[in-house]
């Protein structure tokens, strides 16, 4: 049996020529061990390069220009159809016309991503997650890795976001480290970008986060008064599978002792939004605080605070995948989202709990799309389209133009509406996914001009970009395994 390693896509991209409009593997951030290409991403592979070779003939442009282009983008959402099934609204016009692919894209649609990455320093780089050690032992390359990475910096972050795709504001997260020394963004360089970015727009186009870990003990209120006051954060990152403190150990939201003082403390700042990775467990943390169980209690004790489960509590793709090809027959649970979706279904009136999508879409809608449907379908069902959030997790992901897409032309398949009684995701729907829920949330006017136009300088700059005949990277910066 080949071997599997660990290798940076953009690199396996460059060694393979295998450039896409979208990835056909699962890409990682490091935060959770990615499955490998599987036979059917290997065939969509294949057919999108097959298709963009015949097309980009026919066009008169190179392969990668064609893959590039809109047109590039519908084709492979015709490979996905057509190994998957017919999941994604696309003509084949399209995979010729970019125009027509083009004409598609709604107009002036309020996107809001509420999860998106950057690392600040090369120095910090190399202490990604602060889990470099133990991320050694099930990601030997991690040892290998000394690139500075000048692709996640603030500059192409700005590309990524901004120019390469259609999101109309942003959040900056992070993720709490043992010191600040060790961490790849702290919450002061989130607010400097966020601030670099407000100031180049002329308007707002991005959020920060602040980062809070209860269990390092008391000396954590103060850094949050000092986030509030000194930064203007937006809301709290937590991670309860983090072991921090003395010992060190992690710890759950409905803890009275150790997390509550915190949500005392939120709600005396003034910031309501507390966002929790829950799901994909890290290395090196206690897989069961992963778990969204200690949401129920904390939710009803703090109903003016806003809970944001990130990845909307999803653990393993492997098996919903086994479960799909069941279609859902012996068992329509997907892990713990299934848990999280539970939580509401019982207290149909603990409305301060929303699911973010970030990461659990992107490896989904690539892997299997059935899966996609069921975990979108089961969380509007449980928490209502009011309350799924958007997020991609980029520029891990590379631009999330490609995850917008995504959304915008994938259907709910007819087998699990009539199985579950799930409804179609309409563009209504759509439209309080990609935006307008995000916007409730954190008390931001999605109609409020952004400056699309100059004097917006990111506008500028994307007009400059386009006339110098730059094009989308078509990469992902993330991990993938191989073999």
């Amino acid at each position: 049996m080949r071997e599997r390693r660990w290798v940076r896509k953009w690199r396996l991209d460059a060694e393979t020529d295998g450039l896409s409009p979208l990835p056909t593997r699962v890409v990682s951030n490091e935060e959770y061990v990615p499955v490998s290409q599987t036979p059917e991403q290997a065939r969509v592979a294949a057919l999108l390069q097959e298709t963009a070779r015949a097309n980009a003939r026919r066009l008169g442009v190179g392969r990668r220009d064609f893959l590039s282009s809109s047109a590039g983008m519908a084709a492979a959402f015709l490979a996905l159809n057509t190994v998957f099934g017919r999941f994604f609204e696309v003509d084949p016009v399209e995979a010729v016309e970019s125009a027509a692919a083009d004409a598609r894209k709604p107009s002036g649609q309020f996107i809001f991503d509420v999860q998106t990455h950057h690392v600040a320093a090369p120095r910090q780089f190399q202490n990604l997650l602060g889990l470099r050690r133990v991320g050694r032992a099930w990601n030997s390359e991690l040892e290998k890795d000394r690139g500075t990475m000048d692709d996640l910096y603030l500059g192409n972050y700005i590309k990524e976001m901004f120019l390469d795709s259609d999101t109309t504001v942003a959040v900056i997260s992070g993720i709490p480290s043992a010191t600040e020394a060790s961490n790849i963004l702290p919450p002061d360089k989130m607010a400097e970008t966020r601030d670099v970015i407000n100031r180049l727009a002329a308007s707002q186009r991005l959020i920060a986060h602040g980062l809070v870990s209860p269990n390092k003990g008391t000396a954590d209120l103060d850094e949050m008064r000092r986030q509030a006051a000194d930064l203007r954060i937006s809301a709290w990152k937590c991670y309860t599978g983090l072991p921090f403190g003395n010992p060190p150990k992690p710890w759950r939201i409905d803890d009275e002792k150790v997390a509550y003082p915190m949500l005392e403390a939120s709600r005396r700042l003034g910031i309501r939004n507390i966002c929790l990775h829950k799901g994909l467990p890290l290395q090196g943390g206690v897989e069961e605080y992963w778990h969204p169980r200690d949401l129920e209690r904390a939710a009803k004790d703090f109903p003016d605070l806003n809970f944001i489960v990130y990845h909307s509590a999803f653990h393993s793709l492997r098996p919903a995948m086994e479960a799909a090809r069941d279609e859902f027959r012996t068992s329509s649970r997907v892990d713990w989202v299934t848990d999280l979706c539970d939580i509401r279904l019982r207290n149909p009136g603990l409305t301060n709990i929303y699911a973010e999508l970030g990461a659990t879409f992107g490896q989904m809608v690539i892997t299997s799309p059935l899966v996609c449907g069921h975990v979108l379908g089961m969380l509007v069902q449980a928490f209502g389209a009011d309350h799924v959030l958007w997020g991609t997790d980029s520029i891990w992901w590379g631009s999330p133009q490609w995850q917008i897409e995504a959304l915008r032309r994938f259907t709910m398949p007819e087998s699990l509406m009539k199985r579950f009684g799930y409804r179609p995701l309409t563009p209504d729907v759509k439209a309080q996914i990609f935006g307008l829920n995000g916007a409730r949330v954190y008390g931001i006017d999605p109609g409020l001009q952004r400056n699309p136009v100059p004097p917006d300088y990111v506008s500028k700059l994307k007009a400059a970009y386009l006339e110098e005949g730059a094009r989308p990277s078509l990469t992902q910066y993330g991990w993938v395994l191989q073999g």
